[in-house]
């Protein structure tokens, strides 16, 4: 079977330097080795994910101990390797050094970048966007390890291999695209997929030891999971996660619209598991987030009355007890629909469900809630 449809998943206990070092390896090594992925003189980027400026313990971002686990790993090979990432608001120098990445970069010598400078490239084979903008900073390395945080998140459900490459995209151009893609949260994870296949990671590597469940991606719960994947394929790995916690496909948009396009790789009768079985570490009651039902609101007939949308979509609520009113979620609103007095108000007939400022909060003062009607009618 073709190697690239291989996901290996591991247990492992802890973030332990020395067991976490042995793990990963042991996770690459039956994907063929790091020396199937790197080459001898390339420079290699690792692209954690670095979404927010949060403490480790938070499980917001990559462990640095398995951003420094691959930075031995790929010099091993006689690779490179350089670590860098772009966060939708913020500073990702200021992230990796509150998660603890930066101290990582420094004691081991390796170079930290942040992708600031976007880059317009044309993908002729694009399935949404014949354009994409991506980071010059990334299209400078020879390949891409990717370093995933395995969580939820409130549009795609689950934040995992392929959506970490999102930021790719410098901060400032990811609003908008989240306004390009619209209300359609699967027109989104489509080009999502897009600017993955263009960047073709060669490896990724998922942090799934702690995860986020809840309100992620950044304001969810930490769970202890114990659990490494690792795979050529971003996708079938995506896929491998998302079965290990009991969901399916059609509930992750990305694999949604990757099995909509026959890709192979959202398919779990074909791919190859190695290292621990699927049904020897299913995850029991792992807590997503609300459905938003954003497709379906939008796409039911027109006669339909639009207080009856309404009623049936999710939307960004504000909790005012805990919003600080910081504006970060005014400042990278794609459709400019909020606003700042005493506290944030939204205009929920111009927003476009993003969540960019749920995602972006802070205080976690943002998440997403039901429609009413919705909530009446549970499994809609």
């Amino acid at each position: 079977m073709d190697a690239r449809k291989h996901v290996a998943i591991l247990r492992c206990r802890s973030y332990d330097r020395d067991e976490l070092y042995a793990k990963i390896k042991e996770s690459v090594g039956l994907l063929g080795g790091m020396e199937s992925f790197v080459r001898p003189g390339e420079r290699i980027l690792l692209k954690p994910n670095l979404l927010a400026e949060k403490p480790v313990e938070a499980a917001v971002t990559t462990h640095p101990g398995v951003v420094e686990a691959t930075i031995r790993l790929v010099r091993e090979a006689g690779a490179t390797p350089v670590v860098g990432d772009s966060p939708g608001l913020g500073s990702a120098l200021k992230n990796a050094d509150r998660c603890g990445i930066l101290e990582v970069c420094k004691a081991t010598g390796t170079e930290f970048v942040e992708f600031t400078e976007a880059v317009t490239v044309e993908n002729a084979d694009s399935h949404t966007f014949k354009r994409l903008e991506i980071a010059r900073e990334v299209l400078d390395a020879d390949g891409i390890i990717n370093l995933p945080k395995l969580k939820t998140h409130v549009q795609m459900n689950l934040t995992l291999g392929v959506k970490n490459l999102f930021g790719c995209v410098p901060g400032k151009r990811k609003p908008q695209w989240h306004l390009a893609a619209g209300i359609d949260s699967l027109h989104f994870a489509s080009m999502i997929l897009d600017l993955y296949l263009y960047l073709a990671p060669r490896l990724s590597i998922m942090d799934g030891i702690v995860g986020l469940e809840g309100n992620g991606p950044a304001a969810g719960d930490p769970i202890e999971l114990g659990l490494l994947f690792a795979a050529p394929d971003a996708v079938a790995m995506d896929t491998v996660i998302a079965t290990v916690l009991d969901t399916t496909p059609e509930l992750v948009p990305i694999l949604k619209a990757a099995a909509g396009r026959g890709m192979e790789a959202a398919l779990l009768n074909k791919l190859t598991v190695v290292g621990e079985k699927i049904d020897s570490v299913k995850v029991a009651d792992f807590n997503f987030p609300p459905v938003t039902n954003i497709n379906f609101a939008a796409k039911l007939p027109y006669f339909i009355d639009r207080r009856v949308r309404k009623a049936l979509t999710s939307r960004p609520h504000v909790d005012n007890c805990i919003c600080t009113l910081c504006n970060k979620c005014v400042e990278v609103c794609p459709t400019d629909v909020m606003t700042s007095a005493d506290r944030i108000s939204i205009d929920y007939d111009s927003c476009i469900r993003c969540y960019c400022c749920q995602e972006m909060c802070p205080s976690s003062a943002i998440f997403a809630k039901e429609g009413w009607l919705k909530r009446l009618i549970p499994g809609l």
